[in-house]
């Protein structure tokens, strides 16, 4: 780039020119207000929920409610701390069924998606479209439409009142499978054929080649998988107390009344903290997938 616009005064000469040409100073300082406008709107509810956990009980109750505390205080802490101690399940039985149904239901999700979604992107046989267009319908309906046909087919499999109850339809979320079938049409296919010439089997190209290449996607999938999967309480499938899921829990507190309002708001900030810190841990990959959709070759 250099060499084409002579040394490198020229050249910086040239880019200043471009700079100035495109956008303004103004208009840059006029879109960063207006964009710091609209983050710390979008940025109040997460603050609220944040100071909520530091209000003593009065403050919380204070009508018009204020965004910040006036005394902060840790007592809320200390009372969820009390009420699990006191629960008859163990806190940590409650986490260890979290994170076994959050990440199997995850992990078998974008497995199964990107598997699926592979044949429909790089290979051509007889019903392809047909499939495809019926991924698409089922994204019409929601989880409450299908939720009676769920619960027939878990308990004709006798596996109600377990964990695959709740981690096996989180399975088959056609969102996934469509989202990664766009991002696997992207791949040039001469890369694929190079591998087939090479002789690499069809498993090889989709775990060394296509997997590798949407990474953006299947961890945005990732993602918006692990949200669904933290916020399952597993209530239509699990009777036992002793499978039920951390959020089941925090709930019950939610629900237990005023006096355990404190409580309750220190559940909220918990509910939403985990998938916001696994979101910044993926953001510059989500970025990436936002800004390389619908690239072509």
């Amino acid at each position: 780039m250099i060499r084409a616009y002579g040394d490198k005064k020229t050249h910086k000469k040239i880019l200043k020119s471009r700079v100035a040409l495109n956008r303004s100073m103004a208009g840059n300082v006029t879109l960063f207000i207006f964009m710091g406008i609209c983050g710390m709107f979008m940025a109040i509810p997460l603050v609220f929920v944040v100071s909520n956990a530091f209000k003593p009980l009065d403050e919380l109750f204070r009508y018009p409610p204020r965004l910040f505390p006036r005394h902060p205080s840790l007592d809320n802490f200390a009372d969820l701390k009390v009420l699990m101690a006191n629960s008859w399940v163990p806190f940590s039985r409650y986490i260890l069924n979290t994170v076994i149904i959050t990440g199997g239901g995850t992990l078998g999700h974008v497995i199964f998606a990107s598997m699926a979604a592979y044949p429909l992107a790089k290979h051509d046989f007889p019903g392809r479209n047909l499939l495809f267009n019926i991924v698409v319908l089922s994204l019409m309906f929601t989880w409450q439409v299908t939720q009676v046909p769920n619960y027939l087919i878990i308990s004709k499999l006798g596996i109600n009142n377990t964990y695959w109850a709740v981690i096996l339809p989180a399975f088959s979320y056609g969102l996934g499978l469509y989202l990664m079938k766009q991002f696997m049409e992207q791949i040039p296919d001469s890369i694929i054929e190079s591998a087939r010439l090479d002789g690499a089997g069809e498993y090889r190209i989709y775990w060394s080649i296509i997997m590798p290449n949407v990474k953006p996607a299947w961890l945005t999938l990732a993602v918006l998988q692990f949200q669904t999967m933290w916020g399952n309480t597993g209530s239509q499938f699990l009777r036992d107390e002793q499978l039920k899921p951390l959020q089941y829990a925090l709930l019950q507190i939610v629900n237990s009344g005023p006096a355990r309002q404190g409580a309750a708001a220190v559940v909220t900030l918990i509910i939403a903290a985990i998938p916001i810190t696994f979101f910044i841990i993926c953001q510059s990959s989500i970025i990436e997938t936002m800004t390389t959709s619908g690239m072509k070759e």
